[in-house]
């Protein structure tokens, strides 16, 4: 049976050093399988180099990032984690400049294990709509800005939607 303090633990310090921006011991935290799934975004980094870049690029782009843990949820294969992210947006990301902007947004870890109680893998999930109007990159659309901006950017998208709104108010029906 798989030792949960021990994966309680590693998880404890995994988080205690991406909080001191520890990466070394960040990376220690993972077995050599490690892998880093970005759900939001798709995207996967496989192997300590990858899983290294990902943490290089974050603290780079994010130095004062900090997680709250809120809630922890343990079973015999896995570690769930409910926290807040918050940090302040400062270097370039997802190529973006840093736009000095404060985040603040739920996220949800999933953890799992090797044989070792190392994470083999940590994959999370966030909004990513809420990360981006933070950072001043999305506007809802009915926002004074989003009503500006969202036909100026997807006006393909704008045209069809006001094209099917006028089919109907003259009793067609879409085909």
């Amino acid at each position: 049976m798989a030792n949960r303090d021990a994966r309680i633990r590693t998880v404890e310090e995994h988080v205690r050093c991406e909080n001191e921006h520890d990466l070394a011991g960040l990376l220690q935290s993972f077995g050599t399988d490690a892998r880093y799934d970005d759900e939001p975004w798709d995207e996967h980094h496989e192997g300590p180099d990858g899983v290294r870049g990902y943490y290089e690029t974050l603290l780079q782009a994010v130095p004062d990032l900090h997680i709250d843990v809120r809630r922890r949820h343990v079973t015999d294969e896995t570690i769930v984690l409910e926290v807040i992210i918050t940090g302040t947006h400062l270097g370039p990301w997802r190529g973006l400049p840093g736009t000095g902007r404060r985040l603040e947004f739920p996220l949800c870890g999933i953890y799992t294990f090797d044989a070792d109680d190392r994470l083999n893998g940590e994959k999370i999930y966030y909004d990513r709509a809420t990360v981006l109007r933070q950072i001043g990159m999305f506007h809802e659309p009915f926002s004074g800005v989003g009503s500006v901006v969202t036909p100026l950017t997807h006006p393909v998208t704008m045209a069809r939607a006001i094209g099917r709104s006028l089919f109907r108010r003259n009793g067609h029906t879409p085909a």
